[in-house]
């Protein structure tokens, strides 16, 4: 499967993510840590690699590989979850704009 730069780093907590600078691939591995402003991340340490700071500034870039997330991060916005059922009667109103609906699996 393809990879893809991403540039919103802030949102990679617990990635797999590759790292390249000058269009050479320098380390793979876990964002352990981000930056809120997306200016750094850090790559887990792996074995006998540390963890290694990995700045925007010096040019470097993250590409990620699209795949579908499992457990707690696996979550899919539906219309279900935007307008929960608060009478509990697990009758809910179709949507208004023809959209279909699909429940959200626990």
């Amino acid at each position: 499967m393809p990879v893809y730069r991403h540039d919103t780093w802030n949102t990679l907590r617990g990635a797999a993510v590759e790292i390249r600078k000058n269009g050479t691939t320098i380390r793979t591995g876990l964002v352990e840590d981000v930056m809120p402003d997306s200016s750094a991340l850090w790559i887990a340490a792996h074995g006998l690699t540390g963890r290694v700071l990995i700045e925007a500034a010096e040019g470097h870039e993250v590409w990620v590989e699209p795949k579908q997330l499992k457990g707690t991060r696996a979550y899919r916005m539906t219309w279900s979850a935007l307008h929960p059922d608060p009478a509990g009667t697990g009758v809910k109103a179709p949507p208004t704009d023809g959209c279909a609906t699909t429940s959200v699996q626990q």
